[in-house]
């Protein structure tokens, strides 16, 4: 994904509940690195993307709690099939 200046970057949790755990995983490490990215070009005075950075940051706690949503829901059945 490329970040453009005039559009704001959301990503619903509903749809980002259709993704796959390796597409979470593989969603998490890309919004990691864009973060990483735009963190350094605004430390280098380069781009003034602070609602992408705030974006981004919501991105990956979505993932984040979609993983650990699923985790938890895969430890309740394993508990309950035994």
């Amino acid at each position: 994904m490329k970040l453009e200046k005039d559009k704001r970057w959301k990503w619903p949790a509903e749809k980002m509940r259709e993704w796959t755990d390796a597409e979470l995983k593989t969603r998490e490490r890309e919004f990691s690195d864009q973060l990483f990215r735009l963190k350094f070009q605004m430390a280098g005075g380069q781009s003034e993307h602070v609602t992408a950075v705030r974006e981004l940051r919501k991105g990956i706690a979505k993932v984040k709690t979609l993983r650990r949503e699923r985790q938890i829901g895969a430890t309740k059945t394993e508990a309950g099939a035994r």
